[in-house]
C-alpha cells in the first residue's frame, strides 16, 4: 500500500476575501487522501477570524516539520515566506496564486483536484532554484541568512546615495554610487531587479545578477555573473548604517559592516505544470515582446 501524503500549508493572513477559497484546497487534499500540516499562524486565522472549518489536521510550530510537499497560499510573496519555511528541506513547493501577478505562485484553485492528482501521479515538474547566502562580517545576521529572490543593499533615508565597493572572488569591481545594489538569483530576475533594469535569467542559469539601483553615473550598467563568485559588499553612508533586505525581510548594518554574498549549499524545489515554460509565462504575465501592432494568430 502506498505511504499517506502529507502536505505543509503555509497561507496569507492578509487576504480575507481570498482566503475563503482554502476550504477548496481541504476538500481536494481529504478526497486525493492527503494529510494536512498547517502553519499555526495560519491556522489560528482561518479558525478564529474566518472560522473556516478546518479537518483533521496537524499544527506546525518553528521550522521542525516533516511532509512530501507544502503547498503556499497567496502570492510570490507568501511563496518567499513558505520557501524559508521549508529552508533546505528539499520539500518542493506548490504555489497557490490568490494574489495579483503570481509569478512563483501559478497554480490556480479551480483545477486544485487535477492538480493534486497529477501531484499523485508523479505529472508535476520540479524546478531547481539557486538560493543566496548572506554573512556579515560583524557576525550572523539577525533574521534568516538565506533569499530565493535576492538580497538588496539600500539606503535608509530619503536623501543621501550610499557608497558601495564590490569585489568579485577577491578582485576590486567598482563603487557604486547610488540608492541601493541588488544581488539576485535567476528567480529573482523577474522581481525587484526586473523592476529597476536588470536583465532577465532563464531558470538554470548558473548566473548572479548584480543590478544598481537608481546609479548616479552614465556607464553604469546591469552584470550577470557566474555563480560561483563570492561577492563582498562594503558599504558606506552619510547616516553611518544602510539596510538590508533578503527577499523583503529588511534589518539595518552600520557602515562598518562588510558583507559577502554567494551561492547557497542547498536548492529550493518549486511544483511546475508539465505544460508550463518559462518563455510562455514571460509571455503570459509580463507580456514579454508584446506589440499592439501586431495580432497573433
Amino acid at each position: 500500500m502506498e505511504k499517506a501524503k502529507r502536505c505543509a500549508i503555509f497561507g496569507n493572513t492578509y487576504q480575507p476575501k481570498k482566503c475563503e477559497a482554502v476550504q477548496k484546497l481541504f476538500d481536494a487534499l481529504q478526497a486525493s487522501g492527503i494529510f494536512p500540516l498547517i502553519d499555526r499562524p495560519f491556522f489560528e486565522y482561518l479558525n478564529e477570524e474566518m472560522q473556516i472549518s478546518v479537518p483533521e489536521h496537524q499544527l506546525i510550530t518553528g521550522d521542525v516539520f516533516q511532509a512530501d510537499f507544502a503547498v503556499s497560499m497567496g502570492g510570490d510573496g507568501t511563496f518567499l515566506t513558505t520557501a524559508m519555511r521549508v529552508g533546505d528541506k528539499q520539500i518542493p513547493i506548490l504555489g497557490i496564486n490568490t494574489g495579483r501577478l503570481g509569478f512563483l505562485a501559478d497554480f490556480s484553485l479551480d483545477d486544485i483536484c487535477l492538480t493534486l492528482n497529477n501531484y499523485r501521479a508523479g505529472l508535476l515538474r520540479r524546478e531547481q532554484c539557486n538560493v543566496l547566502q548572506v554573512e556579515c562580517s560583524e557576525g550572523q545576521m539577525q533574521g534568516y541568512p538565506f533569499a530565493l529572490n535576492e538580497v538588496a543593499v539600500l539606503k535608509r533615508d530619503n536623501s543621501s546615495m550610499i557608497s558601495i565597493r564590490v569585489d568579485l572572488g577577491g578582485e576590486y569591481l567598482t563603487t557604486y554610487q547610488a540608492d541601493g545594489l541588488i544581488v539576485n538569483t535567476p528567480t529573482g530576475s523577474t522581481g525587484y531587479a526586473l523592476s529597476v533594469g536588470g536583465p532577465v535569467m532563464l531558470p538554470g542559469s548558473r548566473d548572479i545578477g548584480l543590478v544598481p539601483v537608481a546609479p548616479h553615473g552614465l556607464t553604469v550598467r546591469p552584470l550577470t555573473l557566474p555563480d560561483n563568485l563570492d561577492i563582498t559588499l562594503t558599504v558606506e553612508s552619510r547616516s553611518h548604517n544602510f539596510l538590508v533586505a533578503i527577499d523583503g525581510r529588511s534589518e539595518s548594518c552600520q557602515d562598518s559592516t562588510r558583507l559577502t554574498i554567494r551561492k547557497a549549499p542547498y536548492q529550493v524545489f518549486v511544483l511546475k505544470r508539465p505544460e508550463t515554460t518559462f518563455l510562455r509565462t514571460l509571455r503570459s504575465k509580463l507580456l514579454w515582446g508584446s506589440d499592439a501592432r501586431i495580432v497573433e494568430s
